[in-house]
């Protein structure tokens, strides 16, 4: 297998907000926005889709046509079967990862014509913390869709996709990176999303300081600033609660709430959930909290929508939103630890479609 006929790697993603998310892994398909565009499928290179796009497009800067061009090229003519595919989900804080199974085709999905390519998801709830920061800064790219060269990704995302961890850069073994012309196309090339750079860099932190019991600890202070008394159970086995908290200056008036902490990298299955459920029943809780750093497979975000009103699921995205809207008030030594300042970034409006 030559480098030229060797599986690429490419980054899609599923709308600026996730709204197509759904649709992707529900239907193993990916798609792009670009709608005003045209069927690419006349297009051989690059070139014969920058003419379509400023046919298309006249208003457009160079800049702007050559990013729709580069964006547009990788997805509807570059990628071949068997190249594969991460989607930086935004409905969790989890990566899915496929594996393209045919040609490019433009077609009607829910009554408008998309650029889609059909593309079989192998695992959609691979944990953000699975991947080395170099990697993660990559999934980062603002761009819709794009190639990932940098540090042997294709490698990388092939062990975590077989269930290894991702090993980390290893100049040794390394390949070159193959920058696929100079259009603008390559996920190292371009801004990242700093917001999520940064968010990736804060879950890092908190893994190596708050590993263990360390993040039932965490989880308590968060609560604690929200208003709740709490108890926490000690280090070792927990009996399926590590977490008792209660309203009112004892914590005996209700809402009684029952927290299982989980700082598995992996996600957890529908058996944790279940247990949790029971220990509600047991100590009489109304409510109860599921924090898992890894998140949750698919059986449990499916059960547990029929338990909305008692339990709340938060993975690591979820624990960490909790941190920013209670840290001024989170103690001294958990601020020590976690040291944070709020900053303001300017929005990159030109990088998707």
């Amino acid at each position: 297998m030559t480098a030229d006929t060797a599986p690429k790697l490419y980054l899609v993603r599923a709308g600026r907000n996730g709204e197509d998310e759904t649709a992707f892994l529900d239907n193993n398909t990916a798609m792009i926005g670009f709608t005003e565009y045209p069927d690419l499928s006349g297009c051989k290179d690059y070139d014969d889709v920058l003419k379509l796009v400023k046919k298309a497009r006249p208003d457009l800067t160079a800049r702007a046509a050559g990013n729709h061009a580069g964006q547009l090229w990788i997805f509807g003519v570059s990628m071949r079967s068997d190249d594969l595919v991460v989607l930086p989900r935004k409905l969790t804080s989890q990566i899915a990862i496929g594996r393209v199974t045919g040609p490019y085709s433009y077609k009607k999905f829910a009554g408008v014509l998309r650029h889609t390519r059909p593309v079989k998801w192998l695992r959609t709830d691979v944990p953000r913390t699975a991947f080395e920061q170099d990697l993660l800064y990559s999934f980062g790219s603002l761009l819709t869709a794009c190639s990932v060269t940098r540090n042997n990704a294709v490698k990388r995302v092939s062990d975590v996709l077989s269930g290894k961890t991702d090993p980390g850069f290893q100049p040794d073994i390394a390949l070159k990176p193959s920058k696929n012309g100079s259009v603008g196309n390559d996920a190292d090339d371009t801004t990242p999303d700093l917001e999520q750079a940064a968010h990736d860099q804060i879950v890092a932190h908190i893994q190596s300081r708050f590993s263990g019991h360390g993040l039932s600890r965490l989880v308590e202070a968060v609560l604690n600033a929200e208003g709740w008394v709490t108890k926490l159970s000690p280090p070792g086995p927990d009996g399926g609660v590590d977490i008792l908290a209660g309203r009112g200056s004892l914590g005996l008036d209700q809402p009684r709430l029952c927290v299982q902490v989980k700082s598995q990298p992996a996600p957890v299955d529908v058996t944790v959930y279940r247990t949790l459920q029971g220990s509600m029943q047991s100590f009489k809780a109304e409510q109860g909290l599921l924090v898992a750093w890894g998140g949750f497979n698919k059986a449990v975000q499916t059960e547990s929508k029929q338990g909305y009103f008692a339990v709340r699921l938060w993975e690591s995205r979820d624990l960490v939103e909790a941190i920013y809207r209670n840290y001024e008030r989170l103690p001294a030594e958990i601020q020590a630890d976690l040291p944070l300042k709020r900053v303001w970034v300017l929005v990159n409006e030109d990088s998707e479609a």
